[in-house]
């Protein structure tokens, strides 16, 4: 007779991942997995409902999907990896997540702590090679919570303390550690379909600091925004659109990996906020990281600057930050956001400090875009530069639902996209090969929308693309990725020359640690799993690529690569 009472630690783990709202687990399994997969077959022929494991052949790329997934999904998912090695592939990854503020639920598996006598010990020399002091240490920094598995009969409780940390505010990755001893033992099954007994923090604004900043805002002469990781949500997008454009408030995305309103506003004035900042009487800085450039430009000494957003301060993200907030909105995004509106706009307005604003921002932002339209068409040549590929890629997107997902790829100012959700970029922690695992996982989130990869051939390599490209064939994913190909690591370059910025690199032709030549032929990477692949050497001849690869996408649900021949950093 079939004993329901209890069940195998993965039947019993993924069980309990439903039942918090899990779609995906994305793994990549290792000789801890045994009581794993055991308990799935187990749990399959006991008729339980569990999330859907995906194979996924690198852990950096496991941990991008899950980034990917929650980003455009808004639903965090899990992650399971193989002991500590395993857990050192996807430590980038994890780093990624926490800078992003996203949630996800990251497993690995701990190298058994018995050498014999015990179901589960060590049965192989990596048993004994695989094991460390502090494993979690490896990304105990990047998680806000973690923990090792003791007992098969703590999986409920503990996943739910996990689930409920990494969904608070401000989110991020939390790190369980599985011994394998312990996924051995049988689990009860009582309470791992039920959803999570702790519900999530979600913090607000005090009440005076909202009235507050309600009141600076209100009465400002020359305000500002700057807003680098999106409004939070849709009726949030909406909601700031409409008030900067009724109140004429120039916002900019400063070194933005999201959009806050459209980039074609009227008071979207770019990227750089430099001249905006230096004549601001109050800042309103919505969830950024580094809102200027400390020494390039500066607001007043005595404008007034208003932080918002779930961790304002960035007190997890960074150890030293210190741009001042003589007002800071600690909270969702979205929800903060949408009181502080709705408390200026219940205070009288200055119409005619308004009108005489709009026509001063309404200039400026008009003169940007037709300054970031010509220098883009300029660039259509051979090579090409990478503000046309920016501009030929956001005319082929007019009217459509789509994503893109920049990591050293398409810069924003030329794209002009209106959607939110229409843009997201390489988190500022820097860990390069996010992009088209982050793309992969935006397309299973949403597989009717356009999803694009737009990579620096460096960032594409970072991303161990031959996996990339057989879960994409896999799964049926119809990714398109476009590698921006300059066979150099241009983003060092031009941090030299920003640094340098009359020294030998600016005027050498051969500057050291940045060259990737001889290029490989991306296309046959690609076409290793049955994609569309072409190469596009001069600017001409993009549309129509990009056309085409539209319509592999749409039509014959294939992924597709365009190997695009770019510029060096600084060469235009």
């Amino acid at each position: 007779m079939q004993d329901d009472s209890t069940v195998t630690a993965g039947g019993a783990i993924f069980s309990k991942l439903k039942a918090l709202g899990v779609d995906y687990v994305f793994a990549n399994s290792g000789t801890d997995f045994p009581p794993i997969i055991e308990g799935l077959i187990e749990a399959r022929t006991k008729g339980i409902d569990l999330p859907q494991a995906i194979t996924v052949p690198h852990e950096h790329v496991a941990v991008g999907m899950a980034h990917g997934y929650f980003q455009v999904s808004g639903r965090a998912q899990a992650v399971m990896l193989h002991t500590n090695v395993g857990l050192s592939n996807g430590a980038t990854g994890l780093i990624n997540a926490a800078c992003d503020q996203v949630p996800m639920f990251v497993m690995s598996g701990r190298t058994p702590v018995t050498e014999g006598g015990r179901f589960g010990a060590r049965t192989t020399p990596i048993g004994w090679g695989q094991e460390m002091f502090d494993q979690t240490a490896l990304v105990r920094e990047a998680c806000k919570w973690d923990y090792e598995l003791r007992f098969p009969d703590q999986i409920s409780d503990v996943l739910d303390r996990g689930w409920s940390i990494a969904n608070s505010t401000p989110k991020g990755p939390v790190y369980l550690s599985l011994p394998r001893e312990v996924l051995c033992e049988p689990c009860p099954t009582e309470g791992l379909d039920d959803p999570s007994r702790l519900q999530p923090i979600r913090t607000a604004p005090s009440r005076d600091a909202l009235a507050q900043a309600a009141e600076i805002l209100a009465g400002a002469e020359r305000p500002l925004i700057i807003a680098q990781r999106g409004p939070g949500s849709q009726t949030a997008f909406d909601a700031l659109k409409g008030f900067v454009e009724r109140r004429a408030i120039p916002l900019s995305h400063y070194w933005a990996n999201q959009i806050s309103i459209p980039t074609t506003s009227d008071m979207h004035i770019g990227w750089f906020p430099d001249d905006a900042l230096k004549e601001a009487d109050v800042v309103l800085v919505i969830d950024s990281l580094a809102p200027w450039w400390p020494d390039r430009a500066a607001p007043p000494s005595d404008a007034k600057i208003i932080h918002l957003g779930p961790d304002p301060l960035f007190a997890r993200a960074s150890p030293m930050r210190s741009f001042r907030s003589d007002v800071t909105l600690a909270g969702d995004t979205a929800d903060a956001l949408l009181e502080l509106i709705a408390a200026v706009d219940a205070l009288p307005a200055d119409k005619e400090v308004i009108a005489a604003r709009r026509g001063r921002v309404t200039a400026a932002a008009r003169a940007e875009r037709k300054r970031v339209s010509e220098e883009a068409q300029a660039g259509c040549r051979s090579p090409m530069t990478k503000s046309w590929v920016s501009h030929c890629l956001g005319e082929a997107l007019r009217g459509r639902k789509a994503t893109v997902i920049h990591e050293l790829g398409c810069p924003l100012p030329p794209l002009q996209l209106e959607h939110h959700l229409s843009y997201f970029q390489e988190p500022h922690s820097g860990g390069l090969g996010w992009g088209l695992p982050a793309a992969i996982g935006a397309q299973l989130a949403d597989p009717d929308r356009l999803v694009f990869a737009t990579v620096g051939d460096g960032s594409y390599m970072f991303a161990n693309p031959t996996a990339c490209h057989q879960i994409c064939e896999a799964l049926s994913l119809p990714v398109i990725t476009l590698v921006l190909n300059n066979e150099e690591w241009g983003a060092v370059r031009k941090s030299v020359f920003g640094v340098y910025k009359q020294g030998l690199a600016s005027r050498s032709n051969d500057v050291p640690l940045t060259s990737l030549k001889p290029s490989p032929d991306f296309c046959k990477t690609a076409e290793a799993s049955r994609a569309y692949a072409e190469t596009v050497t001069h600017g001409k001849d993009l549309p129509g690529a990009i056309e085409r690869a539209i319509k592999v996408a749409l039509e014959e649900r294939r992924q597709v690569l365009l190997n695009i021949q770019i510029e060096k950093e600084g060469s235009s």
